[in-house]
């Protein structure tokens, strides 16, 4: 697919870019191409006249993502400044882009008084892909806040789609496939900013006592099984330290998977298939991904 064949942006378009180094494990291959729009109209247009066979994959802050050594296919769109905005737009209610952090979010819910919001605090990532798989921690997840989101389907056309339409379960929503989030209303409820910010602190405390934070890592590694919590059968089945290659599980947080210096990404996948082999065989429950794995091998 050469320059040629992809429809004129106003943005940036860059060929076979790499991508371990917009991405939290720092492993993988590049992006056929990666396009980072210059606002919405452009991705709009975009996607309008890019060819339907073209596979299009949007990439937020890269924290909950494997990449694959052989690349991804197609074109990559990251969301740049013109999408990391957020303001009030109702009462308790924020209009939040897609590009968004998690920490933006929460200390501007705090700035305007409102409550609920806290625990986007900890999640390390953008509005976008938590809108995407349901982003949740310290008991609150998006569709507990989630007014309504605006949608770029693969087509260009722009829909607004309420939280019911997303069809949410744990870590996973009915978006459509090629959609890409643009928006977000979150609404929470009064509260005290000097409250909100107390529970804040409380969970980047909690987070950086119990996570490996300040490693190559990708966050939570597998889902949490009904009734039970990944991190504890991970250490049952005893694969705490397990290392292959340059990946290991972390001593600290078993549900973490580290990249210790060069790990490969498919070192990486291959100890997350081990420890649920593990798992599997100790205790009879098959964990499931929680971070999503993309692109060719």
């Amino acid at each position: 697919m050469s320059t040629a064949t992809l429809p004129s942006v106003a943005g940036k378009l860059t060929a076979n870019a790499p991508l371990a180094p917009l991405v939290w494990f720092k492993s993988g291959g590049a992006a056929e191409w990666l396009f980072e729009p210059k606002d919405l109209a452009d991705l709009q247009a975009f996607l309008s006249d890019l060819d339907a066979a073209v596979p299009v994959m949007a990439l937020g802050l890269g924290s909950n993502l494997i990449v694959r050594d052989g690349g991804v296919p197609g074109v990559v769109v990251r969301l740049g400044k013109a999408f990391a905005t957020v303001s009030k737009s109702a009462d308790w209610t924020l209009d939040c882009g897609a590009g968004a952090s998690g920490i933006l979010v929460s200390s501007t819910a705090r700035d305007h008084g409102i409550a609920g919001l806290e625990f986007l605090r900890s999640i390390p990532g953008t509005v976008g892909g938590f809108v995407r798989m349901n982003g949740g921690a310290y008991g609150g997840e998006v569709r507990d806040i989630l007014v309504d989101c605006d949608v770029v389907l693969r087509d260009g056309s722009l829909v607004t789609l309420p939280v019911t339409a997303l069809h949410y379960a744990y870590r996973h929503s009915e978006l459509p496939e090629g959609a890409i989030v643009v928006a977000a209303r979150f609404k929470g409820r009064a509260g005290d900013p000097a409250a909100i910010q107390a529970e804040m602190d409380r969970i980047s405390a909690s987070r950086e006592a119990s996570q490996p934070l300040r490693s190559k890592t990708g966050g939570s590694t597998f889902k949490n099984p009904e009734g039970h919590k990944a991190w504890q059968l991970v250490d049952r089945a005893g694969c705490r330290g397990l290392t292959l290659g340059g990946a290991q599980v972390s001593e600290k947080h078993t549900n973490f998977l580290l990249n210790t210096g060069n790990a490969t990404s498919a070192e990486i996948e291959a100890l997350g298939e081990e420890v649920r082999r593990r798992v599997k065989a100790q205790s009879g429950i098959e964990l499931e991904w929680e971070i999503q794995r993309v692109g060719n091998t």
